[in-house]
């Protein structure tokens, strides 16, 4: 994570963080609380299926999964270095990290493109 790429992942490790602690806990009070007590009525087949071929939806889905993926590659990156895997290390372990969130956003994707 050398000099000019270092800007991209903290952006990106920071627009995660916002979505994971702004976004998430919306979408987990609709859909997990809210839903289940009747105060939000799910929406049938048909309402469901509308909902997913809407590619607004679908964006959010992306951003949803996706950025924050990266938020948690660069957490993880920072428990690692704070564990003492300095040196030697260091290349591998975000080649690992960064790529897996790489991997899973452009499987995200791939999904949201083809559903």
């Amino acid at each position: 994570m050398k000099g000019r790429y270092k800007a991209l992942w903290w952006s990106l490790f920071a627009i995660g963080g916002m979505v994971a602690a702004m976004l998430y806990p919306a979408h987990i009070l609709a859909t997990q609380l809210l839903a289940p007590t009747g105060l939000v009525e799910l929406p049938t087949w048909e309402e469901a299926h509308a909902l997913f071929s809407n590619p607004l939806f679908r964006l959010y889905l992306v951003v949803l999964i996706s950025l924050p993926l990266f938020h948690a590659a660069h957490r993880i990156m920072a428990a690692v270095m704070d564990f003492g895997l300095r040196g030697p290390y260091r290349t591998p372990m975000a080649t690992i990290l960064y790529g897996a969130a790489i991997a899973g956003t452009a499987f995200t994707i791939l999904t949201m493109v083809t559903m």
